[in-house]
């Protein structure tokens, strides 16, 4: 499933948050025809969307976005200017350790 760092998650909830959108909106990641994604805020997610929640940073996938991302991490930065870039990484590289913290579990399961 699609992680998201932290930096990532702040950006989302600071976007959804604004007072002049909806309660429950959310940022929808669609596969788009030319074989990209596309990102976009929407009111509530479409039918067939898989919902993610990460502390109240809320994406919607759809079917095809959801297989594309199942490993990756979503990640975001903004610049001084205030533009936000968001990069899809492998949740390894992107300090995500498979879900565990402290990175990769060891032959025991454990962080490593």
């Amino acid at each position: 499933m699609l992680t998201l760092t932290e930096n990532a998650a702040a950006v989302i909830r600071n976007i959804e948050g604004r007072e002049d959108l909806p309660t429950g909106t959310g940022m929808r990641i669609a596969a788009n025809s030319e074989g990209g994604l596309d990102l976009e805020l929407r009111p509530a997610p479409e039918a067939g969307d898989q919902i993610l929640d990460d502390a109240g940073a809320r994406l919607f996938l759809d079917a095809d976005a959801a297989i594309m991302l199942d490993d990756k991490a979503l990640d975001a930065s903004v610049d001084p200017a205030g533009s936000i870039q968001f990069a899809v990484t492998d949740q390894t590289a992107a300090g995500m350790g498979g879900g565990m913290p402290g990175g990769q579990p060891d032959e025991n399961g454990l962080p490593g």
